[in-house]
C-alpha cells in the first residue's frame, strides 16, 4: 500500500452509502481526474485543540467531549459549519477557509490561537481577525435529526507505520472488498448491524476504526494498538440522509 509521499493528511472512511476521502492540498493534486469523484466546493482548514501550552507534539488531546462543548457549540452559535474528524491520537475540527476570520474571532476569547509556519508554532494573532467583527445573534436550532445505533461494537486502534507494508493487502481487502456494491441509503434502515471502516494517516500517525468482528477475524495478534482498557465503542448515526455543511 502506498500513498503520495508529499501527502501529510489522508483519511478514508467507508459507510454503507459511500466512501469519504479527506486529503491535503498536495495529496489532492495526486488524485486522478474522474467523473466518479465528487469534490466539495469549499477548502477546509484543520483545527487541532490541545492542552499544555500549544505544542501539539508534546500535548495531550483534551478529548472530543470537551472539544464539542468548548469549540463546536460556539461556532454553531455563530452559524459556522464544521467537519469533525476523530483519530486514535487526537481530534480535528475542519472549518471552511472562508470562515476562518469569524472562527478566529469567535474562539480568541477562550483559546490561545497558534499556527504552524515552517514547522514552528507561532502566535496567530497577526492575522488581523480579532477585531472589527459584529457578533451575530445566536442561531436557533429547531432541526432535530433522527438517531440510530447499530448493534455491533467498534474498535479504535492504531498501527505502527513500519508494519504497514506487511498488512497492506489486508487493509485493501477491508477498504474495498468488505461487501457488495453500495446500496442506496433508503435500503439501509435496519440499524442492527453496519459496515464501517476508517483509515487515517496524518503526519505519520495511523488511526483505524472498524467493526470488532473485522478486527478479530482478519488482523494478526499484536499488530494493532488499542487502549489499555481494550474498550469498545458504540456508534450513533445522526440523520438518515447527508446533513450538509
Amino acid at each position: 500500500m502506498s500513498l503520495p509521499f508529499r501527502c501529510k493528511f489522508f483519511s478514508l472512511t467507508e459507510t454503507p452509502e459511500d466512501y469519504t476521502i479527506i486529503v491535503d492540498e498536495e495529496g489532492f493534486k495526486e488524485l486522478p481526474q474522474s467523473e466518479h469523484i465528487s469534490v466539495a466546493d469549499a477548502t477546509w482548514l484543520a483545527l487541532n485543540v490541545v492542552s499544555g501550552g500549544g505544542n501539539a507534539s508534546n500535548s495531550q488531546p483534551i478529548g472530543v467531549t470537551k472539544i464539542a462543548k468548548s469549540v463546536i457549540a460556539p461556532l454553531a452559535d455563530h452559524n459556522i459549519s464544521v467537519f469533525m474528524l476523530s483519530t486514535y491520537q487526537t481530534d480535528f475540527i475542519l472549518v471552511r477557509e472562508r470562515d476562518l476570520p469569524m472562527v478566529m474571532h469567535t474562539l480568541s476569547s477562550e483559546f490561545t490561537l497558534l499556527r504552524v509556519v515552517n514547522g514552528e508554532t507561532v502566535a496567530a494573532h497577526d492575522l488581523g481577525v480579532s477585531n472589527g467583527f459584529v457578533k451575530p445573534k445566536l442561531v436557533p436550532r429547531p432541526i432535530i435529526h433522527p438517531l440510530s445505533s447499530p448493534s455491533n461494537m467498534f474498535c479504535v486502534t492504531s498501527l505502527d507505520p513500519d508494519t504497514l507494508p506487511s498488512v497492506a493487502t489486508l487493509l485493501m481487502d477491508v477498504m474495498f472488498y468488505s461487501g457488495g456494491p453500495k446500496e442506496p441509503a433508503a435500503s439501509n434502515e435496519d440499524s442492527s448491524h453496519i459496515r464501517f471502516f476508517s483509515f487515517s494517516l496524518i503526519e505519520g500517525y495511523i488511526s483505524l476504526v472498524m467493526d470488532e468482528q473485522t478486527t478479530q477475524r482478519l488482523f494478526p495478534n499484536n499488530v494493532l494498538f488499542t487502549s489499555a482498557s481494550g474498550e469498545l465503542w458504540k456508534m450513533v448515526r445522526i440523520g438518515g440522509q447527508p446533513l450538509g455543511f
